[in-house]
């Protein structure tokens, strides 16, 4: 494995997270076995999900965190395996209700750990953020847990940089552990923020960039391919009318500074999709949400591409 330590932590990671929206819900139990089995087979570990997927479908709650537990039990444990999970999302008919007290945190996390079938969580993620509550009062609450060990680390998911600068202030002033990673929705993809349907998505800017550029904190993006915007763009699949947040001219000129790429290195276009993020000056792990083994075998590919800083400076050009 191309293995990748996140900083200040034992993990050590596999280069490409796998996301896992659709298991159990959209994707069948008996196919989300089987994408599970082949990233397995390729060699990867980190698998991340949340308490919240896929509850905007009718039916049964929490399904990818049950597709999860059930492939654990049918595969006989976890190991070596890195599971990170998500909690404290708001409610979705209210999104704008933050659901971060301890009581809600603690009874989310207790929730994932049932669903898994573990009895720890390596990764755990607050799923959004709660900014008229104190940045003590989570860190504390997620500290505790560790203490009783439901969690090994825990992480940021959508949240601004303002308020992690806050937590990590807090945590390092308090003897406490502080967050070991930030999830966010970054790709080679432009975006325009105001397209966005959810307002409570934070992404990657400068101000971000800069504060991990600083930090040293790992970045563990999510629609780390745009949702295949580059590939549906060059294919005539897709428009930039139809691209939602990525209707942005940018994105034309960044499909044409990939193609010039993929001629000059044989690179294939999720490859330089993919492998813009795994060269970041900070450690990045991107995430992934195939939907079919075609799509995830083609994802993997970029495993061991490394593109240099000056190939990321041309694709952001």
């Amino acid at each position: 494995m191309n293995a990748i330590q996140l900083p200040a932590t034992d993990l050590t990671v596999f280069p490409i997270c796998l996301g896992t929206v659709v298991l159990g819900s959209e994707m069948s139990l008996a196919d989300s076995f089987r994408l599970l089995d082949a990233y397995r087979a390729a060699g990867g570990n980190f698998i991340d999900t949340a308490r919240v997927y896929a509850n905007w479908l009718p039916g049964e709650r929490s399904t990818s965190e049950k597709a999860i537990g059930a492939w654990l039990r049918a595969r006989g444990g976890r190991d070596p395996l890195v599971l990170s999970t998500k909690g404290g999302h708001p409610d979705l008919a209210s999104m704008q209700v933050g659901r971060l007290s301890p009581d809600e945190i603690v009874d989310d996390l207790e929730a994932s750990l049932s669903h898994l079938g573990v009895d720890t969580i390596d990764l755990y993620w607050l799923h959004r953020d709660d900014p008229a509550r104190p940045v003590a009062e989570m860190l504390e609450t997620l500290a505790a847990q560790v203490r009783l060990g439901k969690i090994r680390y825990y992480a940021c998911s959508n949240w601004k940089t303002g308020r992690i600068r806050e937590a990590q202030a807090y945590a390092l002033g308090h003897g406490l552990p502080g967050f070991a990673a930030n999830q966010m929705l970054w790709s080679l993809a432009a975006v325009e923020p105001e397209h966005f349907s959810d307002p409570t998505i934070a992404h990657m800017d400068e101000s971000m960039h800069a504060f991990h550029r600083e930090s040293g904190l790992a970045a563990i993006p999510f629609t780390a391919q745009a949702g295949g915007l580059f590939n549906k763009l060059a294919d005539g699949r897709r428009t930039l009318e139809t691209a939602g947040p990525y209707n942005t001219p940018r994105n034309l000129q960044r499909l044409e500074r990939i193609r010039a790429l993929a001629q000059q290195t044989g690179l294939s276009i999720s490859q330089i999709v993919l492998g813009y993020l795994t060269a970041q000056p900070f450690v990045t792990v991107p995430i992934i949400g195939p939907k079919s083994l075609a799509q995830l075998a083609d994802s993997l590919t970029a495993v061991a591409v490394r593109l240099s800083p000056e190939q990321v400076l041309f694709l952001e050009a």
